[in-house]
């Protein structure tokens, strides 16, 4: 039986040491580290985590404000606002609560945040200095990830490290930091043949694919570490994983479940990337 990596507990104990950290940099500067998000129209789950980071935000004392602008903001108007907040003191860290409407690019959004204040780290100067390892901030998920394995007592050194997806917010990051702890990565994607066979090698496996239960016991080596990084909807309006975790933890020596492993630690490592900005 699988050791429950619990993300919630670790999150806390997580928050109860940044909330610390604020009380010092507060006590030694006079003003609080500073969080704007800014969302653009009405989709439901953004305004539910926009909501869920201004909470955090008053749970460890920092300063938050939150910019809503309607559906059909342009560019200019947007790129108003972000300049705005690049040039304001109380805030250090902006972030764009993503997706956003169609006639947004996602790509130029990032690329008009001051680097500096990139919490999520999305800006490319930002992606190259997590590749290249002199990062100050990393992706807010594989940060979460790797303090799962780290406060978990999981060595990675010299470990095969399998991650399942390539996306530029979980996958690729999340096979840098891998690698920089020593592990030997392999990336794995719709186009890996043998996906499986390559899967049963890993001594610690992180699935990043958005697909329920797609991680299935026959994939999974004896004694593996298995992380799940995926939130999916189900039909029946139940959270799910992609890994079929029912079938899997009595093979896995540790596992995160869903919901309550990956997903409380993104939060929790955007409040310390803002932070880091702070007292920077």
């Amino acid at each position: 039986m699988a050791k429950i990596i619990d993300g919630k507990a670790i999150s806390a104990q997580m928050r109860v040491e940044i909330s610390e950290r604020c009380a010092e940099y507060v006590a030694r500067t006079g003003t609080k580290p500073g969080l704007a998000v800014i969302i653009v129209g009405d989709d439901p789950a953004s305004k539910v985590y926009v909501r869920n980071k201004k909470l955090a935000c008053e749970q460890v004392g920092f300063y938050s404000e939150e910019i809503a602008l309607p559906a059909e903001t342009d560019m200019d108007s947007l790129r108003s606002v972000i300049e705005r907040l690049n040039a304001d003191d109380k805030i250090h860290g902006i972030l764009v609560q993503l997706p956003l409407p169609p006639q947004l690019d996602e790509g130029e959004v990032i690329m008009m945040i001051d680097p500096r204040k990139d919490v999520d780290a999305f800006h490319p100067a930002n992606v190259g200095r997590v590749m290249s390892g002199g990062y100050t901030f990393v992706p807010c998920t594989p940060a979460g990830v790797m303090e799962l394995l780290k406060r978990s007592g999981v060595d990675i050194a010299g470990r095969e490290c399998v991650v399942v997806g390539r996306s530029n917010i979980v996958g690729k990051p999340m096979a840098m930091l891998l690698l920089e702890a020593n592990g030997t990565v392999t990336v794995c994607h719709s186009r890996t043949r043998d996906l499986a066979e390559v899967c049963r090698r890993a001594d610690i496996l992180v699935s990043a694919v958005g697909k329920p239960h797609f991680i299935t016991a026959d994939m999974v080596k004896p004694g593996a570490v298995v992380i799940d990084v995926g939130i999916n909807r189900l039909p029946n309006g139940k959270l799910a994983g992609d890994v079929d975790f029912d079938a899997v933890e009595p093979i896995a020596s540790y596992i995160t479940p869903v919901p309550g492993g990956v997903g409380p630690m993104t939060i929790t490592m955007l409040l310390r990337n803002t932070l880091t900005a702070a007292e920077n």
